[in-house]
């Protein structure tokens, strides 16, 4: 028998009546942590001190009800008949690839009516984009969500992460494979080859356009692990799909980028 630390507690503390959950607070710090790390980037490359804030004022919000809109339309048979709960987010329910989606449209849209360059900024903040994906799946391990399939505690042993890590994926009588922490690992490098590639001065939009195959390349075979995937149809899972076509988008992009473009701007250009 091994001896279980009792499970972390969701709820992180109370203002009265209110509960704030780690969840809330792990999201929100990966956000400051990306915003710091994107704005000193931004202000190195020319860009205005506050043109970070003013677009995350409009992109985080619609992150979030692009991430409820995509989880719901892909759960419709449920919230068809129960449409009073399509506004009920804090019951669980939001999907990464939603947030994406809806932040690289309000990007595109902020972008263009500041007439500056989209592929600009979107270089920029891709390795924000991943630490903000690094650090928000560690509240999926606080709500024990998010898991994979069921594996036993020596296989977790010997993937040489901490008791508490172990722990704390023991859940309903069963351990899971931690499919947050190989995310959370995967973003991690991607990040660290990302802050590498800022000096090698790519074309511009190839860190943004390798963003989105690293991340894609990564998800498609975590997504493969978990037991809470949302489904295209029988069992086509939605990431996987949207990482496929994330992945086509990416490559044609650099290919036609460098045969139909001459003397493109780069990464470090203004």
């Amino acid at each position: 028998m091994f001896s279980l630390l009792a499970t972390i507690d969701p709820v992180a503390f109370s203002l009265g009546p209110i509960s704030v959950r780690w969840y809330g607070v792990i999201i929100a710090a990966g956000i400051v942590i990306a915003f710091l790390v994107g704005q000193r980037e931004m202000v190195k490359r020319g860009l205005h001190n506050e043109f970070l804030t003013d677009l995350l004022i409009w992109a985080v919000p619609l992150a979030i009800v692009g991430a409820r809109i995509y989880y719901v339309a892909f759960e419709w048979e449920h919230y068809k008949g129960n449409p009073g709960e399509i506004i009920a987010i804090w019951n669980g329910g939001i999907a990464i690839h939603g947030a994406l989606i809806a932040s690289v449209i309000v990007a595109y849209l902020f972008t263009k009516k500041r007439n500056t360059s989209f592929l600009r900024v979107a270089d920029i903040l891709a390795p924000s984009i991943l630490i903000g994906q690094a650090i928000g799946r560690w509240g999926n391990f606080i709500n024990q969500e998010a898991h994979g399939g069921e594996v036993s505690r020596t296989f977790l042993e010997n993937l040489f992460i901490p008791d508490w890590i172990i722990n704390h994926m023991y859940i309903d009588g069963a351990y899971y494979h931690p499919t947050f922490l190989y995310e959370s690992m995967w973003s991690l490098v991607g990040i660290i080859i990302l802050l590498l590639l800022r000096n090698v001065n790519l074309v511009r939009g190839e860190m943004f356009f390798f963003y989105m195959i690293w991340y894609s390349v990564g998800r498609f075979f975590i997504e493969a692990m978990r037991t809470d995937s949302l489904y295209v149809v029988g069992e086509l899972r939605a990431a996987q799909l949207v990482s496929v076509i994330a992945i086509v988008i990416a490559v044609v992009l650099i290919v036609y980028r460098r045969v139909a473009i001459k003397n493109p701007p780069h990464y470090k250009d203004n």
